[in-house]
């Protein structure tokens, strides 16, 4: 992406101790005496070598002479400015790849001044999976390895399972996993509550199953008129033919296929597949709502709240999202918009590259188009009325908090840590966080508990081993604290002897001067009934009905949901292993085709040569490795 010889890195340790001290607009215009007219990257640096502000530039010469001006300047550009020591300049060879390099610089630097999408979420999709005979529907996340139609995305979980559920009654497809396909030998209740057509036990065919696949897909391509005229002609037909049993089943099917038209609230016409994408501002805070319109369908919305950089525009908000969002999701090939961006050329080719064909943006002014858009921006507004509400609500106890617990000031980073185990087994830490907006679910961490010398059931070990892990990677990491990664206050679920404990791992680490509360269950360790402690103080209880106590709990508990979820999960890998785990080049799909083939990974153990390369998906090599793996003699 850069060119060899560009002498491209200027950093400011080598300009000497008289210009480090310099800073503002003098130190930009020695900087632009350096640039030519290349496009590029340029970063703004304070006196401490955080970066303030990475952008990008058509040409690197005429954008960074813009802030040597010394008026003209929004607040915001004024203040970066001010307080800019140094910069650094990467050149490229294209425009669009200095739009990459920024967008990838943003993510990884988090620089104070640029405009940042904190929410990176995957969204889900449908799977209609075609490894087998007999398809199987479900949801799928993550990268699409598997051999299928993929339909999507889906704006949340409930949005896929809410379509599945409807798409069971009407198509009768299968969920279960190919292992319990091919280890079925009668029906299973889905096929007694009409949701499955039992194509494990040989109750629908082939070419039939075939059909109900083709019914479904051709409904999730978004022609479902298509699909409702075909079933109201076979309920007609079976009706005339007196199978009114039959009749009556289809006639549940098309019901349920009107269902999911309904829940999917307005279907646009004359808009096949778009995202909608509107923004709404207030207060120094930021909506983005994005509508997912696929298939003439609507596909379900999310929220986001970026972070405005102090003080950025819509536009720049705006084209900042774009290249954020898409940073790892395919682009539709439209996407409505509801304010126009400053550098949309460059926007549309990176876009587009991403999806290997054209993408359009479009700032709609009238029409279905406009209607939409207009949707998507009352959401944004709406959301961000309810979140500053909230937020408002927050702070307020985040300050009561401070009183009741005699803290310097109102938290900004909560840090609550729990354990979870089963007599000791599969032993997991968790760490939830909570600040100003609520819990930042981004931020949540497990934690295995690695350490053999932990007695099983030790707690007072395991959050030893969890909370020296944690800080010694802060310490690591940010050791001068510029960042808002450090907690300015931990809760810990125990009472005086935890936070003795806790205290003293903090000591060992030179942390000193992050506060604590150890939160105890109290009398007959009742919900409601909390000791607190903290360090040099005597322990107190809170008034049953403070609002801050209610605030501590739900924090507590949050911590502990999470830490259950953690043990739970790691627990059932541990009920799912089998001796085939063990075996090299065996992944996933080979260990579902054995286990497929073979119904139990004994069976595959005793299996002879010639039985194990009659397996599907097995070569020659692989079946004897699987056959020396249990052969091997010691």
């Amino acid at each position: 992406m850069t060119h060899p010889s560009d002498p491209n890195l200027h950093p400011e340790a080598d300009k000497g101790p008289a210009a480090a001290a310099e800073t503002g607009h003098a130190v930009i215009a020695r900087e632009v005496r350096k640039l030519d007219g290349s496009p590029g990257v340029y970063r703004m640096l304070n006196a401490k070598n955080e970066v303030l502000y990475v952008g990008k530039a058509r040409n690197l010469k005429a954008r960074v002479s813009n802030y040597a001006r010394p008026s003209g300047h929004s607040g915001r550009i004024a203040r970066m400015i001010r307080e800019t020591a140094s910069m650094m300049f990467l050149t490229t060879r294209t425009e669009t790849e200095a739009l990459l390099l920024e967008q990838n610089l943003i993510k990884q630097l988090k620089p104070r001044y640029n405009v940042l999408l904190r929410d990176d979420k995957s969204f889900p999709n449908i799977l209609v999976s075609h490894e087998t005979a007999f398809p199987q529907i479900k949801k799928h996340r993550g990268a699409k390895k598997e051999k299928g139609e993929y339909y999507g995305p889906f704006a949340s979980a409930g949005a896929v399972n809410r379509t599945l559920n409807q798409l069971q009654k009407v198509f009768l497809l299968r969920n279960c996993s190919d292992a319990m396909f091919a280890s079925r030998t009668r029906p299973c209740l889905l096929y007694q509550i009409k949701r499955c057509s039992a194509p494990c036990t040989g109750l629908i065919g082939e070419s039939e199953y075939g059909a109900l696949v083709a019914d479904a897909e051709r409904f999730l391509q978004g022609r479902s008129t298509t699909v409702q005229e075909e079933l109201a002609a076979q309920m007609a037909a079976a009706s005339e033919a007196m199978e009114f049993e039959r009749a009556a089943a289809i006639r549940d099917r098309i019901r349920a296929l009107t269902n999911v038209q309904q829940a999917q609230g307005i279907n646009p016409r004359g808009v096949a597949e778009a995202d909608v994408v509107a923004l709404h501002m207030e207060g120094g805070q930021a909506c983005v709502q994005v509508f997912f319109i696929r298939a003439n369908q609507n596909w379900g919305n999310h929220d986001f709240y970026p972070r405005t950089g102090s003080g950025a525009d819509e536009a720049e908000v705006l084209e900042a999202f774009l290249a954020q969002f898409y940073d790892d999701k395919q682009p539709p090939r439209l996407i409505l918009l509801s304010h126009a961006i400053e550098d949309e050329d460059l926007t549309v080719a990176l876009l587009s590259e991403r999806a290997g064909r054209r993408v359009e943006l479009a700032v709609p002014q009238r029409g279905e188009k406009a209607e939409l858009v207009e949707n998507a921006a009352r959401n944004a507004r709406e959301s961000l009325a309810r979140r500053m509400s909230e937020s408002a609500t927050q702070i307020r106890l985040l300050e009561g908090l401070a009183e009741a617990f005699g803290l310097d000031g109102p938290p900004q980073r909560i840090e609550i840590y729990d354990n979870s185990h089963n007599q000791g087994t599969d032993a997991v830490g968790g760490m939830v966080v909570a600040g100003p907006e609520g819990f930042v679910k981004s931020q949540y961490r497990k934690f295995n508990i690695r350490g053999t010398d932990i007695t099983p059931g030790d707690d007072f070990g395991m959050m030893k081993e969890v909370l020296t892990r944690r800080f010694q990677r802060l310490l690591k990491e940010d050791p001068d604290r510029q960042t808002e990664a450090w907690p300015d206050l931990l809760l810990i679920d125990g009472g005086a002897g935890q936070v003795s404990a806790v205290q003293s791992i903090l000591e060992d680490l030179g942390v000193e001067d992050v506060a604590m509360i150890g939160v105890a269950k109290g009398i007959d360790r009742d919900h409601g009934k909390e000791e607190f402690h903290r360090t040099g103080r005597q322990p107190f209880a809170l008034r049953h009905d403070d609002p801050v106590l209610y605030f501590v709990q739900r924090l507590r508990d949050e911590a502990h949901r999470w830490a259950i979820g953690a043990h739970r999960t790691k627990r059932a890998k541990h009920v799912g292993a089998t001796p085939l785990d063990d075996i090299p080049g065996v992944g996933a799909a080979r260990k579902r085709a054995l286990l497929a083939h073979f119904g139990s990974a004994k069976a595959v153990a005793r299996a002879g040569l010639s039985d194990l390369k009659a397996a599907p998906g097995i070569s020659e090599t692989m079946a004897q490795a699987i056959h020396d793996h249990f052969n091997a003699r010691g």
